[in-house]
């Protein structure tokens, strides 16, 4: 992708978030990868006023082009992009039910078919470390192992996809299914699908949807 289209594919995914209040304040970040490396929405930034003149194209080893500061959280993209070559686009929020869940230091177990969205059977929280640091991208990878989505404890959430608008997609998607799984819990325990349920769930997605 060139560094032009990324540039307006991460203004448009931020706005986007911040539009649908997947976001507050400066408090997420979107990338994409390039063939250099990624561009990046910049440090502080907010979804109201980000330009795409504003994001930060840089190596995934951290070397920066222009002045602008990227994302505190470039580290953990960049990890990201290095270990899963599918990865093209991601998107890192707050939002409310996600980082409420994350903050139970729980993962979303197979509670609905949908969990399948993101490559297995739940949705794993990787451990509480400090944001905009090597071990958390590190912890990132691990809970990423076999799934395109993720909790951070304490935190928030992170998604990859293949293209921006997937990785849109996914993000209100996960946020969706916390919400319902924790309204559910809060008038009840969940019923969660078996092995054999969620096998049958994968096997329908492969089928699912427009083919080219």
């Amino acid at each position: 992708m060139t560094e032009v289209q990324a540039r307006h594919d991460v203004t448009r995914v931020y706005r986007e978030i911040g539009r649908l209040g997947l976001i507050a304040g400066s408090s997420g970040n979107v990338s994409q990868r390039t063939r250099k490396g990624m561009i990046i929405t910049p440090s502080g930034c907010s979804a109201e006023t980000l330009a795409p003149d504003d994001v930060v194209a840089m190596t995934l080893a951290g070397d920066v082009k222009g002045s602008a500061a990227p994302s505190s959280e470039w580290a953990m993209h960049a990890a990201i992009y290095l270990a899963y070559p599918t990865a093209q686009s991601i998107v890192h929020t707050h939002s409310d039910a996600c980082t409420a869940l994350a903050c139970l230091n729980e993962g979303l177990p197979p509670f609905h078919y949908m969990v399948a969205n993101f490559g297995g059977d739940d949705v794993r929280c990787a451990p509480y470390v400090t944001f905009g640091t090597p071990e958390l991208a590190r912890l990132a990878v691990a809970a990423l192992a076999g799934r395109t989505a993720c909790l951070l404890a304490n935190h928030g959430m992170i998604v990859h996809a293949t293209t921006a608008d997937r990785a849109l997609t996914a993000a209100v998607v996960l946020e969706t299914l916390c919400r319902q799984y924790l309204l559910a819990r809060s008038v009840g325990t969940p019923r969660q699908l078996s092995a054999e349920e969620m096998r049958a769930a994968h096997q329908r997605y492969q089928t699912y949807g427009q083919r080219a």
